[in-house]
């Protein structure tokens, strides 16, 4: 394949841009070259700069759970641009999209949507601590939510994909009421409970844990993560941004047979927009601004613009459960796929899945928190990661960034990615 003109671009990028880009994981440090530069998407397809035609396992990074350009999205997108892009003021459609967010999600009363994941779980830490009365937050090692600063201690994402154990600026008191626990490890919480309980305003996790790659909770850990935030007075705090709609309509928490006390979402309910949302039953939401204590705010939240992409996403999500039943049915095979290529590669290679979202991790070890996931072999990802893009195939540059498998694949495209990561596994 030839790169030449992304190349030329990403130069231009490095002047003007930090990095030459707008998010670090996008840099491609972790594997080696320099990124590729994108200029559209339809269906389940990318093209970079150069032309080169790429099957999406990105995704946007999980938003784009119909593919990119989908029909119903951009006409819906065109008709709203004629009404203008931003108002300042509550408009119809973020009552509708609120309205539909709380079918999703039936533990929810109230609906605060805002611009981004960050916003959302930084937005709800406040909130539980307002309605607590208490400092102390828990999260798990591993587990990225955002980039706020209490937050940024043993995060996943991109700063596992860097090494970086935390991030400079970040002032050691921002931190010291954040609590470290292991992720699938029941008796690492009750440690910091017993020992900290009476401080504790919440308890942060993702259900899915997917920016450490994808770790799903084992023997119960979320009930039982749930008896313990209410035994000791604390808010269960789900973070819902990625794995929020990828299996089913609604979230990774029914799976799991929990329910948040406030739940944050993302990516999907913007439909591609930035966004972001938190919400809970409406004693908790009663005590944020206007009504509460507990100050948020955002120019630009409930952009009419983010609002109907999501929408409409939603809509067509809910008036399509077949497209759900096709999706697991593709997955599914993807995960047969590949794990029948490792067999037979004989690689050292662990797949994990949470409905449409996947990872193959390069390691013998069962993956399950923050300590197994770091034994994988970063380097044989990298030789991997540039094996599938010479093959077609995009997926993050990263070992520990979940895939996300479009609603809109089809079984041609699903044989290409699997003759892909044989080859790729084999190179």
């Amino acid at each position: 394949m030839n790169f030449q003109k992304s190349q030329a671009l990403f130069s231009r990028a490095e002047k003007h841009l930090v990095g030459g880009v707008n998010s670090p994981v996008r840099a491609f440090r972790s594997v080696g070259g320099n990124p590729l530069i994108i200029r559209r998407g339809s269906g389940a397809w990318i093209e970079d700069a150069d032309g080169n035609r790429y099957i999406d396992l990105v995704g946007s990074y999980g938003p784009l759970i119909l593919g990119h350009s989908h029909p119903t999205i951009t006409s819906a997108l065109n008709e709203a641009l004629n009404n203008g892009t931003s108002f300042g003021a509550t408009t119809e459609i973020e009552i509708k999209l609120a309205e539909l967010v709380k079918e999703a999600f039936p533990g929810m009363d109230k609906v605060r949507f805002v611009n981004s994941g960050t916003e959302a779980v930084m937005s709800a830490i406040r909130l539980a601590r307002g309605f607590t009365g208490r400092n102390k937050v828990i999260k798990f090692a591993g587990c990225y939510h955002g980039h706020s600063d209490f937050l940024l201690a043993q995060s996943g994402s991109g700063l596992m994909t860097f090494g970086m154990p935390t991030s400079a600026g970040v002032p050691e008191g921002t931190v010291k009421d954040t609590l470290i626990a292991k992720f699938n490890d029941i008796e690492s919480v009750e440690a910091i409970f017993r020992e900290h309980g009476k401080a504790v305003a919440a308890v942060v996790t993702e259900p899915v844990a997917g920016n450490m790659g994808v770790v799903v909770p084992e023997n119960d850990f979320l009930k039982k993560v749930q008896e313990l935030s209410h035994r000791y007075g604390a808010l269960l705090v789900v973070d819902e941004v990625m794995s929020g709609f990828r299996k089913n309509f609604g979230g990774a928490q029914a799976e799991f047979g929990v329910e948040a006390d406030i739940t944050c979402l993302g990516k999907i309910i913007g439909g591609g927009l930035p966004v972001g949302a938190f919400g809970a039953r409406a004693e908790i939401m009663d005590k944020l601004a206007p009504l509460g204590g507990v100050y948020q705010a955002g120019t630009l939240s409930g952009n009419p613009l983010a609002m109907t992409a999501g929408y409409y996403t939603l809509k067509y999500l809910q008036e399509h459960p077949q497209g759900y039943q096709h999706l697991m049915q593709m997955t599914e095979r993807l995960e047969t796929g590949i794990k029948k290529a490792v067999a037979d590669a004989g690689a050292p290679v662990t797949v994990n899945r949470f409905g449409s979202m996947i990872n193959p991790f390069f390691t013998s070890h069962h993956v399950k928190d923050f300590d197994s996931a770091s034994t994988s072999d970063t380097a044989a990802f990298a030789r991997f990661f540039w094996g599938l893009i010479q093959n077609g195939v995009y997926i993050p540059p990263s070992q520990f960034e979940a895939w996300f498998v479009p609603m809109i694949i089809q079984e041609d495209e699903l044989d290409k990615i699997i003759a892909a990561v044989r080859i790729a596994l084999n190179d």
